[in-house]
């Protein structure tokens, strides 16, 4: 049976179509990113697990490492890749962040509760060996855009010292989630599900917005403000149901589309810019930061 399309999903979640230059703004990333490999101090390609592409990028902090952010791409988990996306880098960098952008598998080749896996073991493994690359890993952040948005959120409902024995929820100090997509429900009617293959109960089950959030860190998000009406309403149903049991503070970001708004993180002077900074304690001034508690991300085994 040939699966049911709705067409205003179809035409909501199409963010492609929506922005008309989007091969010319995707040249632009790979050709920018492709610099700042070249000229920022960086380690490339480092692995994080077993996946064929669980590897990840760090680049370096200028200066001492104020802070450790694991970055998520986008492409609903079926597209692009951490390369395209090196040249959020330098904004960040430059104000003290060790970035990490992770890589991992993408579907149809593996399910999307599969990438949610992977995302998990990518912080495991930043939290092991930060330390390598001069970062905290007591100062870790977790960021991402559209699909990697929705991963940032899974990483908030999960139940650490569960899934990993001696973890805590403490480990994440805070996050990032721009045009994310936390209700998966309306995807299952998309065409984008041939590849996704969700069931309407999978779908639900990998919604974040239909859970408790069990890391209790500060949440910022944002969505542009030219985007369909179903994204922005995304953001304002995870905003809805979290406001009450975290610190959420929502970025407006008027007159920014799909790919725009996350080209604005990579931007000093941005709101979405400052507003990481600010997530990450980095508008303080250096030295006066609250003191790091000890021994806070990992338990008695």
């Amino acid at each position: 049976m040939e699966p049911s399309i709705d067409p205003f999903f179809e035409r909501q979640y199409n963010a492609r179509a929506a922005i008309p230059d989007h091969p010319q703004i995707f040249a632009r990333w790979a050709e920018t990113s492709a610099r700042v490999r070249a000229e920022w101090p960086c380690v490339l390609d480092v692995r994080y697990g077993k996946g064929g592409k669980q590897t990840l990028d760090v680049f370096l902090s200028q200066g001492p490492s104020r802070a450790l952010l694991a970055y998520f791409h986008g492409g609903y988990w079926r597209s692009l890749d951490k390369n395209d996306f090196s040249f959020l880098a330098p904004a960040l960098g430059e104000a003290g962040v060790t970035v990490a952008m992770v890589n991992y598998d993408l579907a149809p080749e593996v399910t999307v509760a599969h990438i949610v896996e992977e995302a998990r073991e990518a912080v495991v493994w930043l939290l092991r060996n930060a330390g390598d690359y001069g970062a905290h890993p007591g100062k870790l952040f977790v960021a991402g855009h559209s699909a990697g948005a929705h991963l940032v959120a899974m990483l908030y409902v999960t139940d650490w010292n569960r899934v990993y024995s001696g973890l805590t929820p403490k480990v994440i100090k805070g996050g990032l989630a721009v045009s994310g997509i936390y209700d998966l429900a309306p995807l299952v009617e998309t065409s984008m599900n041939a590849d996704l293959r969700l069931t309407l109960e999978a779908a639900r089950g990998l919604s974040p917005v239909y859970m408790e959030p069990q890391v209790r860190a500060p949440l910022t998000v944002a969505v542009g403000g030219e985007e369909s009406s179903e994204f922005r309403l995304q953001t304002e149903l995870l905003v809805g149901r979290w406001k009450e049991r975290l610190q959420v503070e929502q970025i407006p970001m008027p007159g920014f589309h799909h790919l725009s708004v996350i080209e604005a993180l990579g931007r000093k002077g941005s709101a979405l810019h400052a507003a990481a900074i600010r997530l990450m304690g980095l508008d303080r001034e250096e030295g006066k930061e609250e003191p790091e508690e000890e021994k806070d991300e990992w338990g008695e085994d």
